[in-house]
């Protein structure tokens, strides 16, 4: 099962995991121990909503598909075969998809993250990027945060997708390291989850 099927399922019943109970948007939690027993010193419960728990659940879950390539990857593969057709369709149907995401065009605030798997010179990291107004009515994307280890040398690893003054920031980042390694959050919730097509 695909990681984004998954999510779908998980969400489905965290949101209603009784019947003829209204849908929940938030889920709270607590020890059991501390329900039965409540202490002065007992942590306090937590509150989350339903979708970022599913998230966090189902991105804990392994693949078990394929490794995807990205668009231009897979456009490579298609011309070392020395498949123009191939090549030219695999490119326009990235473009495609991109520009008919119900949430494209990115806009300003929102979060873009891109996770790395393992390889090279460094282990699995993520890096997140956030979109701002431009100068000239255009989009820049600036890298925020990566999780590499402190003091590990970043250089050529981190903040490569960086954009000033762009009519579509994402593009490049959607081509070179593909939408399964992307996770796109608008006003605090996903509006693309790594590994959807």
């Amino acid at each position: 099962m695909r990681r984004t099927e998954a999510l779908k399922i998980i969400t489905r019943v965290l949101k209603q995991p009784v019947e003829d109970v209204p849908a929940a948007d938030l889920i709270y939690g607590r020890a059991l121990a501390h329900i039965e027993s409540p202490s002065p010193q007992a942590p306090q419960p937590w509150a989350m909503q339903v979708d970022v728990l599913a998230l966090k659940i189902a991105a804990q879950l392994p693949l078990t598909h394929d490794e995807q390539l990205s668009p231009l990857a897979q456009a490579e593969d298609a011309k070392r075969a020395r498949d123009l057709v191939g090549e030219v369709g695999i490119l326009m149907s990235a473009g495609a998809d991109l520009e008919s995401a119900p949430w494209h065009p990115v806009r300003p605030g929102d979060l873009v993250h891109v996770h790395y798997e393992t390889g090279g010179r460094s282990d699995a990291f993520g890096e997140t990027y956030i979109v701002a107004a431009g100068q000239h009515g255009f989009l820049s994307m600036q890298l925020l945060a990566h999780t590499l280890p402190e003091g590990e040398d970043t250089a050529g690893l981190v903040g490569c997708f960086a954009v000033e003054d762009d009519p579509d920031p994402l593009m490049e980042l959607w081509f070179e390291a593909g939408p399964h390694r992307l996770t796109i959050v608008r006003d605090g919730r996903p509006v693309h989850i790594g590994g959807a097509r």
